[in-house]
Formats: structure tokens, sequence, C-alpha cells
């Protein structure tokens, strides 16, 4: 690895080298150390690792900032000798990090042993040959991809071989997302990449707000990308993202199509920005309040939400497989309209992983809280088992079964159709607290009413009787996601079906 990088990136460098919360990483080999916490990634004062380290850098206005934290990945850099903007000591015992100051200066180096010699002499040349061998190996993978894409054919919300950032046409980010391009295991672009599409983007308006920041339509060589710019309060929820992105295969019709995440350092503030595709339609929140749906479109959206749930849920198993994942704020601001009218999920910054082969359970370091109104019974009177993966599928389930509601609303029967609203609107305020939600949901055992003129259609009687499904007190009870995908589908079908001629 090398240290000769843009000072642009230094901020993003700390990170890629395991200046972060270290118990917020990847799990270290041997005994960890304590160490003093002093950098952006922080959320504690101390952090654990497998070694301390203090990192000085000279930033692009020539100020030295000093960042201090938990090292488990390159110890190679432990031994770097510093240079006119980089330098970087590691140590060994608790908190051995907390009073080291460091210095800036070029140096020439002393001279090396023979073997020290030899080794910067055969490395270069073993790395080229290994860089020459995956190459051929990558190649060759991507022409055996090529080959099935020309039989392949895709079925509503099944996974998609290659991201496109664009629905029509041909797109420069079309052609970065290829899959001989992006990181393998991730969803998204190569680290370094990334940073570059980032300082690309140049922001054009800012399309929606909230709790979490803003949310801007920005432009990367003529094409439209969603950047999200998360409040320095809401960094868990950014990191959170990134890494799920990054480490997770995520390529999905109905997923968002994540492009890049990059951290900046401008005018003594932080910024973190996640680059994403951009939807013109906005969420289906905003979607449902603009127009009413025929029974076609409702379950076409319906249907492609619940692709996209299920994926999230699903364990895939292999190489290239994926952990399960628990969306944990499913609702209809986190789930967008694409221009062919099929829904993604976006928002993942509270999800959880779970893989059965390690049965680890990832629920991240997020304080932040699901949605109040969305949220599940065994939730709000605080009786969820917190230790069990399952649990919180369960409450996903809760949520799409609100969402079907709000769709079903806006749909359309015998000329018939309801305003927007949102759920349990009619029992409780426009920002409803905690105790609202549970005395509605738990006390009163209330679930949101279904208009009667649903009943008159075959096919939104049968999206009532799925809500309803969704929303059983017991937990367990409830329909799982790939349940929910495969009866929507069924019912889409059945729409679609010519009528019999008599």
């Amino acid at each position: 690895m090398t240290l000769d990088c843009s000072r642009k990136g230094l901020l993003m460098l700390l990170m890629a080298l395991g200046l972060t919360q270290g118990d917020s990483g990847r799990p270290s080999r041997g005994p960890l150390v304590t160490c003093t916490c002093e950098n952006p990634h922080c959320w504690r004062p101390i952090c654990q690792g497998a070694w301390c380290t203090v990192v000085l850098v000279r930033e692009e206005d020539g100020q030295l900032q000093q960042y201090r934290g938990c090292g488990n990945l390159h110890p190679e850099l432990c031994q770097g000798r510093p240079t006119d903007v980089f330098n970087h000591y590691c140590c060994y015992s608790p908190l051995c990090n907390h009073n080291v100051s460091l210095t800036l200066q070029a140096t020439p180096a002393p001279p090396l042993p023979w073997g020290d010699q030899l080794a910067l002499i055969l490395g270069p040349l073993l790395a080229f040959l290994v860089l020459l061998v995956l190459g051929a190996l990558g190649l060759w993978h991507f022409r055996r991809r090529q080959e099935k894409q020309r039989g392949l054919h895709s079925d509503l919300g099944e996974s998609s071989l290659i991201l496109k950032a664009s629905e029509h046409g041909d797109s420069m980010l079309g052609d970065l997302m290829d899959s001989d391009c992006t990181t393998g295991s991730g969803s998204g672009l190569p680290f370094l990449v990334q940073r570059t599409v980032a300082r690309q983007v140049a922001l054009v308006e800012c399309v929606g707000k909230g709790r979490y920041g803003e949310v801007w339509r920005g432009s990367w060589h003529g094409e439209s990308v969603a950047v999200k710019i998360f409040s320095s309060r809401d960094e868990q929820s950014w990191f959170r993202e990134t890494e799920i992105y990054n480490t997770v295969l995520l390529r999905h019709d109905n997923i968002l199509g994540f492009i890049a995440s990059d951290m900046t350092s401008r005018n003594s503030s932080t910024q973190l920005w996640l680059i994403t595709h951009y939807h013109e339609h906005g969420s289906l929140y905003d979607f449902l309040q603009r127009r009413t749906l025929e029974p076609q479109l409702a379950l076409r959206l319906a249907v492609s939400a619940a692709c996209g749930l299920a994926h999230l849920h699903v364990e895939i198993f292999g190489t290239q497989g994926k952990p399960a994942i628990a969306h944990r704020d499913l609702k209809s601001r986190n789930v967008l309209v694409k221009s062919n009218l099929q829904c993604c999920i976006a928002d993942l910054g509270l999800a959880v992983m779970h893989s059965q082969g390690s049965d680890y359970l990832d629920i991240g370091h997020n304080p932040r809280v699901g949605t109040k109104r969305y949220m599940a019974p065994e939730v709000l009177d605080e009786k969820i088992r917190t230790d069990c993966f399952e649990s919180y599928k369960w409450t996903d389930v809760w949520a799409f079964g609100l969402v079907l509601w709000e769709i079903a609303r806006r749909t359309i029967i015998n000329g018939m159709v309801e305003d927007y609203r949102p759920p349990f609107y009619d029992v409780v305020p426009n920002d409803p607290s905690f105790e609202d939600m549970k005395k509605v949901v738990c006390v009163d055992q209330q679930t949101p009413t279904i208009p009667n003129r649903l009943a008159a259609d075959p096919v939104l009687s049968g999206l009532v009787q799925m809500m309803r499904e969704c929303w059983y007190p017991n937990p367990s009870a409830r329909l799982t996601a790939l349940r929910i995908k495969k009866t929507l589908q069924k019912l889409s079908h059945s729409l679609e079906k010519p009528k019999a001629l008599y």
C-alpha cells in the first residue's frame, strides 16, 4: 500500500487505514488494547483495536491535524517514515497514543539492509505478475458473464447483474458500475473510484430535507445523481449505510443503486456524502400524494417493494453471497419510485445484518430509533428480542403492511378513492409520541381502518387480507417477506390475464 495520495483524500484515507472506532470494524486477531480515540469516526473517547495509532496530516491549507484511534489493518504502515504531508505512529499498550506528538519532515531514507533492498526489487515484480494473473482472470470472468447475460430474461424485481444509472440508453455511470469494475463483494465502485466520482459531482438543487440532513440532485458528467448529505449528528447512519453498501452484495432492481460515499472536511466542518441513483418521482410518500392508482399500478408498486424487502431479508450463501439484512425503518418515505414505476428500498442507516454460519448479529452502533408511526407493537411495549434476528424481520413485515395500506387507499375502485393519509392519521397527532403510538397499537390494539370499498375488488380484497396477516400481534405469526412477494406476484398475474371470452 502506498501513502502517495492526494491531500484532498487524506480524511478518507484515515478511514481506509483503520483509524476508526475499533470495535465497529472487523474483529481483530489477538488481544485488544484500549486506545484514545480522537478523529471524525469516534463516538466515544476510547476505542479498542489491535494497536493504538496517531496520524499527523498536513491539510490543504497547510494546517496540521492529529488523529488518534485504533488500528486493525495495514500493520506495514507502522514502519513507515514521515513525509511532508503524512506521519503515522503505532504502539501496543493501553492508551499509549494519548500524549504522543508527531512532526512532519521530508527526511532522506537511511540505507536499507541488503534483504530489504532485495524485497523492494522483487516486491513490485511479484505484484505486477499477480496483477497480470488477476487481470486475465477478471477478463475471462467478465466474458463469461456477458455470454450468460445474452440469454438472461429478468422477471419483475429479480436481481440485476449490472447496476444501471439510467433507465434509457448508455451512460458513463452504467459503464463504471459494470460488473468488472465493482468491488466484488460490495454494490458500489472501488474505494478510490468512489472518491474520484464524489469530488466530480456538482450539486444542482435541494430536493428533500429530513432529520438526517438533506438530499440534493447532483450532476456528474451530465447525468443526474442523488446526493444525501448527512448532518454531523447522524454520522453513524452515514457510516452504517457506507459499511453495508460496501461489504454486502446488494445489487438488485428494487434496492436503491449505490454509487459512492465520501467524507470531506470543508470550512472546518465535516461533510458526509452518500451518492446514489436519482429517481425523479421521489419517494412513494410523495408519489401517492400527487396521483391516484389503477389496480395494476398499485400491484406493480407493491410487488416491486416486496421484491426489494425479500432480497434484503434473504441470506445468500457462497463466496459471492450476502448476509440477511433487516431494514428497521421501513416506511413510504424510505421507498423510492423509479421512472419505470417500480419501487426500490432506500435508507439503510438502521439496518442489522446476520449470518447463519457465524451466528453473528451485527446491529451497528447507531443510537437513532425507527419511525414511531411505523413501529410494531413489540417495539412499542419494549418486548422485542433484540438478540434474535428474526425479531427485526418481523418488525419490517408490520411496517410493510402499513405501506400496503397507504397504496390501497389511493387505488381507484368503481370510481372511488381516498385522499392520501399516513397510517393511524385518525387516532394520533401529526407527530405522534412513543406513548401515543403505544396506547393505540398496544393498549387499544388498533390497526388502520380499511376502506369498505376495497372488498368489492377481488385483487384489492387479497391485498387487504395480506395487510391483516402482516399485523398479527404475535410477531412469529406474520407473513414472511418471501411469502408476501410470491402472493403479490400471483395477484398481479391474475390481474394481467385476459378475461375469458364466452
